[in-house]
């Protein structure tokens, strides 16, 4: 974008970070488009005022929209389907093969990966694996494959959610409103000595520091895994064997939801209107078409009615008789393959209210939301989530500098505690090293922009 005469007039998935959109703003590449939306976009100016959050989440300090979003409404609050991003699986098969009932504290879990181990040999007999049998596999560090979620229980019950293995900020909200790291919680502590004590035991697949996913789906499918962790087991082995693990109990109940989970899917630099537009008003009222119930499912997962191998969706009715999308059977393919086939993106939003109206939810996103109800929210028992909010340049520039010291520190720890282990003087240093990094002055930054954001939805 460094040639304003390359630009055109509007980049219609640009995915910008929020540090791009900022710098892109001050070069002039892009414009505001507040002003635009509130006179010429009706479809997303009628979302905006059904969801303000969405408003504020895309509003910079001075009060500009830089981008138009992308938002995706799949369950509200904690039963969002973002609400647990990699989840642990127990595979049923071997608990019942074995006789044992789906643990519920970390000593039972604990007791059930031995039963697993100590039973290899008789497992590869009555299922037929070849390879050794894997009490627990996991790819540490790696956002949804990582086992944190296992750790909820320990101390306080804040857990370590908000762990992306490329943008992992390791903040939890209170229900007093205060940012804290989770990552120096006593009960994170507790939890990293905790899996440390089954990686001794030989629960851990020691390959779970250094696998690629490709390993570590290739070792799923051949049935080697008693416990495994992802977004969706379907994508490591089988539906049918396998079932969500409760949230333990160790010193408490309690799963902590993903930050920004509670307003579901959102891209606040989705879409950017540039300078070169010579009739933005015109721009604006052609991508406010994007926001229209009937088209916004459409970009996002395919279509219906093309003459080629598959679609995404049939036309039917709904209840009332209106036009409806429903999801298509697509037999043998993967969902996934067909949306990303099929699938246009762009600006657009799928409301809630939007299913069984104008498009049915679909199957894989259905039986999450499912699992999510049923196994999680009754023990999600903190208040808050920190919300998607926008910092000005200089403040994401800053925490973009803070934080590669302090993950870094945080991940490189934890992988060699897992493994390793550590001692009361080891976490000292730890605490210590991240205070240097600047870890005060980090969750500084978050608080103030937590606290504005709370000002701003207030009588909202």
């Amino acid at each position: 974008m460094s040639d304003p005469n390359k630009l055109t007039d509007f980049i219609f998935s640009a995915g910008f970070t929020d540090s791009n959109l900022l710098k892109y703003a001050d070069y002039g590449a892009i414009i505001p488009l507040e002003q635009y939306i509130d006179a010429y976009m009706p479809n997303l100016k009628s979302v905006f005022d059904r969801y303000p959050e969405y408003r504020t989440m895309c509003t910079d300090v001075n009060g500009h929209i830089w981008a138009l979003p992308w938002i995706e409404q799949l369950g509200s609050n904690k039963t969002a389907i973002q609400t647990v991003g990699g989840m642990s699986f127990i595979n049923k098969k071997w608990l019942d093969f074995l006789g044992l009932e789906i643990p519920e504290t970390v000593d039972e879990f604990e007791e059930v990966l031995i039963q697993f181990r100590d039973h290899a040999s008789e497992l590869q007999e009555e299922f037929g694996i070849e390879g050794s049998i894997i009490p627990m596999s996991c790819i540490v560090n790696d956002g949804d494959q990582d086992p944190s979620i296992l750790i909820n229980g320990f101390g306080e019950g804040y857990g370590e959610v908000d762990k992306d293995k490329n943008n992992g900020r390791h903040i939890v909200v209170t229900d007093e409103q205060k940012v804290i790291c989770s990552a120096t919680q006593e009960g994170y502590k507790k939890g990293i000595e905790w899996l440390h004590k089954l990686y001794e035991e030989n629960l851990i697949d020691p390959e779970a520091f250094t696998q690629e996913w490709s390993t570590y789906v290739s070792k799923g499918k051949s049935g080697r895994y008693g416990v495994c962790f992802s977004w969706d087991v379907g994508n490591i082995d089988n539906l049918k064997d396998w079932v969500p693990l409760p949230v333990l109990t160790a010193d408490t109940c309690n799963l902590t939801p993903q930050n920004g989970s509670f307003t579901s899917g959102f891209d606040r630099g989705r879409c950017v209107v540039t300078s070169v537009a010579e009739n933005p008003a015109l721009v604006c009222a052609w991508l406010d078409q994007m926001y229209a119930p009937l088209q916004s499912p459409q970009n996002n997962w395919g279509t219906y009615g093309e003459d080629d191998d598959f679609d995404i969706f049939e036309m039917g009715k709904n209840a009332d008789g209106e036009d409806m999308l429903r999801h298509a059977p697509l037999g043998d393919a993967s969902p996934v393959e067909v949306r990303e086939a099929e699938s246009v993106g762009g600006p657009l939003a799928i409301l809630d209210e939007y299913y069984d109206v104008y498009v049915t939810c679909p199957d894989d996103a259905q039986y999450r939301l499912d699992w999510i109800e049923e196994y999680y929210t009754p023990d999600m028992h903190t208040q808050y989530v920190y919300p998607n909010i926008f910092m000005s340049r200089e403040d994401t520039e800053k925490l973009s500098n803070l934080q590669a010291d302090i993950h870094k520190e945080i991940k490189t720890k934890k992988a060699d505690w897992i493994m390793n282990g550590f001692t009361d003087k080891d976490w000292e240093e730890y605490l210590d090293k991240l205070e240097a990094y600047g870890l005060s002055e980090y969750l500084a930054l978050f608080q103030k922009y937590l606290d504005s954001y709370n000002a701003s939805m207030e009588g909202k």
